[in-house]
């Protein structure tokens, strides 16, 4: 068992928590080492004398992991740990923990502010004002690109987990009608209407991604999809970039079969310097973001917050979030 204050702990990516996260709270545990980044040749060294390893994306397989013989607790600062290979952590009694729900209410939000944008035009008309043909024009107001109320719209989910369901409610307030598709077929006892995915699209004013990438997901709004959406309709991603067909996205959107998609989410990221979507230079139609809809300084704390309670769960025998 390890002793609290002479713990080694690393910390190999802070970078993916931002600066303005305080990692002191680590110094209870031991003596602390936290890199901003760790490159793949980088980690094996870094990790040797490790007791506790705390990373969000570096791969942790079992051919790096052989090297760190002291280490008996990975902390990952995300929900997903495909990075880490479980079976081997499992075989040599390397608790694994990872964190859950801080993001939903940041997410949520993040998907509004991209639906919003998208629905009000707000970049033409800050323009619009700021490029002095506002002022110009002696009239009160510009009616430029039509914008529209969310109120009675119908808004489809896709994917109902905690997330899915935050975006319900806030939906609701806004006067919209909800609606969602399980990607899973389990979770179908929520309290809106549950349709079928063709039925969802087609009905939908506005489409939202809350459901995880995997077998079932993979591809799943691809060129038939936007064929079936409302010309009005748009697309907000912030689930996975696999579930969505950028090609056919683009596609789309160059031939307003839907009239614009919100991204936070890509199949490569960061985003390919040749990916198709930077041929839509039309923040009106397609607005993307750099992954960053988890990341509301409230979210980002929450996240090391349960870090922390991971570590001090460890030391006390009382495990949470062992995956």
């Amino acid at each position: 068992m390890l002793k609290k204050k002479s713990s080694s702990v690393v910390f190999l990516d802070s970078v993916c928590l931002g600066d303005d996260v305080d990692l002191s709270k680590l110094n209870q545990f031991g003596q602390v080492t936290i890199y901003k980044q760790s490159n793949p040749e980088e980690v094996i060294e870094r990790i040797k004398e490790a007791d506790i390893i705390i990373t969000n994306k570096c791969l942790l397989t079992e051919e790096v992991l052989q090297y760190a013989s002291k280490v008996k607790l990975i902390c990952i600062t995300a929900t997903g740990v495909n990075n880490v290979d479980l079976d081997y952590c499992h075989r040599r009694g390397i608790t694994v923990c990872n964190v859950a729900g801080y993001s939903s209410l940041s997410v949520a939000q993040h998907t509004f502010a991209l639906a919003l944008e998208l629905l009000h035009k707000n970049s033409y008309y800050y323009n619009y004002v700021q490029s002095g043909q506002y002022s110009e024009s002696g009239m009160f107001s510009h009616i430029g690109p039509r914008f529209y109320e969310l109120h009675e719209k119908t808004w489809g989910i896709i994917g109902m987990g905690n997330i899915g369901r935050t975006v319900a409610k806030i939906a609701e307030a806004f006067g919209c009608q909800v609606q969602y598709y399980s990607t899973s077929g389990k979770n179908t006892k929520q309290d809106y209407l549950s349709v079928d995915l063709e039925t969802l699209l087609k009905t939908s004013d506005i489409v939202s991604i809350h459901c995880p990438l995997n077998e079932q997901t993979k591809g799943l709004i691809g060129e038939e999809s936007f064929k079936l959406m409302k010309k009005e309709a748009i697309l907000i991603n912030v689930g996975r970039g696999g579930i969505v067909d950028e090609e056919a996205l683009v596609e789309a959107l160059q031939n307003n079969e839907i009239a614009g998609a919100g991204l936070d989410v890509f199949e490569r990221e960061p985003l390919a310097k040749e990916s198709p979507l930077l041929q839509i230079n039309d923040a009106s139609k397609l607005l993307m973001t750099p992954h960053i809809a988890w990341a509301t300084v409230e979210a980002r704390n929450r996240l090391f917050d349960l870090v922390v309670d991971n570590i001090q769960g460890f030391f006390k025998g009382d495990l949470k979030n062992v995956c």
